[in-house]
């Protein structure tokens, strides 16, 4: 059975940030995201990994969309949050860039497509990364 994941389109004063996490090799940028734990709601979830992850305090979330991500078997639950307060990295976290929405590129894979909805729901034509096929 596919693994629920939760994941934000954080907005923070009126531009997305995107973060790159410390496990990762390279240079890529991407939502907030982290597994639901037992007894929480989707929203009390995202709340809680965009405090944990970012130091910040979500005001608003909003739905999405729900994604599949197969090569992972995992099940993409995504909230546009509007967020309020100071930045302050979580260690899993290395980095973090803020992005007016007509800046963001999206990326081929699940919560790459939730970055597109959301850009499409605010008037955006989203362009996406292309990336090397894989065999």
């Amino acid at each position: 059975n596919p693994t629920p994941v939760l994941a934000a389109v954080v907005e923070l004063n009126g531009q997305i940030l995107l973060a790159r996490n410390a496990a990762w090799s390279g240079r890529m940028f991407a939502l907030i995201t982290g597994f639901m734990e037992a007894g929480e709601t989707p929203q009390g979830g995202i709340a809680r990994e965009i405090k944990e992850e970012t130091s910040l305090d979500a005001t608003a979330l909003n739905l999405i969309g729900v994604y599949d991500f197969q090569r992972m078997n995992q099940i993409i639950i995504a909230y546009h949050a509007v967020c309020t307060g100071d930045v302050v990295l979580s260690p899993e976290l290395v980095e973090y860039k803020l992005y007016e929405p007509a800046d963001v590129v999206c990326w081929p894979a699940g919560t790459g497509y939730a970055m597109a909805d959301f850009l499409k729901s605010k008037g955006y034509q989203p362009e996406f990364v292309e990336w090397a096929k894989r065999d």
